[in-house]
């Protein structure tokens, strides 16, 4: 059976409505992915249909209108979906939905997620984040389970390394690069069943430790999932697929990389072509994050 390639590309919209006003299907026209993953939808399924005319579509809204929002939109049959991560302890709604394809006898499981942004000394805003990760650390190894091909993508709001992020140094206080949380992205792409190092803070600084995730790793050991866009391009900084709306962040290029397409190893096999479409210039943008766009051989 000759086997195919599927694009996967994944975007948080910022709205999809606002998106689609600013310039976002001559993106889709060019790019032509097979499968598209949505966050940030702020929106409701008549606007996603709106956007996407004569796509399969699935989504979850968020439970408060105008926030949140995820959704698969595919020119493949969607077989089957599941809302929702972890227990009625985990608040979901809206952030993550697990799309199943079936493509030359082979199942293929997309996962659209929405990672809370957080914010350091807010518990309010920060355990449910806490939570969320919980969950998706017990639910990667189940969706990876006996060689299976997944990849969830999204926006995670998590830069893992300090490639990730243009100003680390400023950010090891703020919700998206604290050390705990990064610890979560050590034990993802740690090989599977290996200790999880931990990363040494860099730098010995009155920060230094607060950068350090060994002590949020031990005892642990990893889950196996390839980073695919730190494979493709190694320790480099970036490529980053957010900037601030302040100053001068995307002229200067001064961004994070919060969004993923994170696989299973038998998946990783399979990519190729990863890419982040940055766009030309600030005034065309119709996001504040870039589309993140890989290829899969599949069949």
């Amino acid at each position: 059976m000759t086997s195919r390639s599927l694009s996967i590309a994944s975007v948080n919209v910022n709205g999809i409505r606002a998106a689609t006003r600013n310039g976002m299907g001559a993106w889709l026209d060019e790019a032509a992915p097979d499968i598209l993953t949505i966050q940030e939808v702020r929106g409701e399924l008549q606007h996603l249909e709106a956007a996407l005319p004569g796509w399969h579509i699935v989504n979850d809204e968020a439970l408060q209108k105008g926030r949140a929002g995820v959704a698969v939109a595919a020119r493949e049959e969607i077989a089957d979906t599941r809302i929702g991560l972890g227990d009625d302890t985990v608040d979901s709604h809206g952030r993550w939905l697990e799309a199943d394809f079936r493509i030359g006898g082979e199942t293929l499981t997309v996962v659209s997620a929405y990672v809370f942004s957080g914010e350091a000394e807010t518990p309010a805003k920060q355990d449910p984040k806490w939570a969320f990760l919980d969950a998706m650390e017990q639910r990667l190894p189940q969706l990876a389970a006996d060689g299976a091909l997944a990849v969830v993508t999204g926006d995670l709001n998590v830069g893992h390394t300090p490639f990730d992020i243009k100003n680390w140094k400023g950010n090891v206080k703020k919700s998206g690069y604290l050390a705990r949380e990064r610890a979560y992205f050590d034990r993802f792409f740690t090989s599977r069943g290996e200790p999880v190092a931990g990363q040494e803070a860099i730098g010995r600084g009155s920060n230094a430790p607060l950068s350090d995730t060994r002590s949020f790793s031990e005892g642990a050991v990893g889950l196996g999932w390839i980073d695919l866009g730190r494979q493709s391009a190694g320790e480099v900084e970036g490529p980053y697929t957010w900037w601030s709306n302040r100053g001068q962040a995307f002229e200067n290029d001064t961004g994070w990389r919060i969004d993923y397409h994170i696989v299973t190893p038998a998946l990783a096999e399979r990519a190729s072509g990863y890419r982040v479409d940055r766009y030309p210039s600030y005034e065309v943008r119709w996001s504040d994050h870039a589309p993140v766009v890989a290829e899969y051989r599949l069949g």
